[in-house]
């Protein structure tokens, strides 16, 4: 399964790189096919393989030799190793593991909007909080209640943030959070401390390396968000049971 899941993770990811390089531009995911950054050419199906194509061409465009980013294949092997991650711990609750798998997809696709254009469209977070919700009439209906206090509660915790730092997150945070709640259910509490600690360690990193000069520089938090969600998708529950055995039972 495990093995499955990594090879339906990097093509997976190739569509992922597709969606977080057109939706940005306001282009259709649906065509027309990809062509080179450089030179526009159509690339070939038989170029277009996963990791592997990148490989053979050695990172480079068959028609003008120009580069190819590595960025592509990277995100391909990361989106396969946490879709076989997620199929590893979710084997045994199909439902949980179709839920987890369409939400690794979402943040993959959300980090690399952040990263490289710093927004987090609102089109990927629609479409991925309508899949939460069809997945979840489907197969767990009973936990709605649950899934939408996180959701509200994810979501007004990080648009508090805002109203009092404004420039510290952005509005696209606040409502990825508010749809990893419907993924996560009280499993958002962890990913949420997870992303804030992430993002504190690299900001004072940061100032650490670059003085007072990184006070102006701007970091996406999208990813941190994205981080701390995969963790809690793969081991929110034992978080949870470690916090409150430590400081409450």
């Amino acid at each position: 399964m495990a093995s499955l899941a990594f090879v339906g993770g990097m093509v997976t990811g190739s569509f992922v790189g597709v969606v977080a390089h057109r939706v940005p531009r306001g282009l259709s995911i649906v065509g027309p096919r990809s062509v080179c950054d450089s030179c526009g050419t159509q690339i070939a199906a038989y170029d277009n393989v996963p990791l592997f194509s990148w490989v053979l061409l050695r990172g480079r465009c068959r028609a003008c030799n120009a580069t190819i980013p590595a960025r592509y294949p990277l995100v391909e092997v990361t989106v396969g190793l946490a879709f076989a991650a997620t199929a590893i711990v979710l084997r045994d609750d199909p439902a949980q593991l179709a839920l987890g798998l369409v939400f690794v997809a979402m943040l993959a696709a959300i980090t690399l909007t952040d990263l490289e254009r710093g927004i987090i469209p609102n089109t990927v977070l629609i479409g991925g909080a309508v899949a939460a919700v069809a997945l979840v009439a489907a197969t767990d209906p009973s936990s709605f209640p649950e899934r939408g206090i996180a959701a509200a509660a994810a979501g007004g915790g990080l648009f508090a943030i805002v109203l009092a730092y404004p420039r510290g997150m952005g509005m696209g945070d606040v409502k990825l959070a508010a749809v990893m709640g419907l993924y996560l259910g009280s499993s958002v509490a962890p990913a949420l401390l997870i992303a804030v600690l992430a993002g504190t360690i690299v900001g004072v990193g940061l100032m650490v390396g670059q003085g007072s000069s990184a006070r102006k520089r701007a970091v996406p938090f999208g990813p941190f968000l994205a981080l701390g969600g995969v963790v809690a998708l793969l081991a929110g529950d034992q978080l949870i049971d470690a916090y409150l055995n430590a400081f409450v039972r």
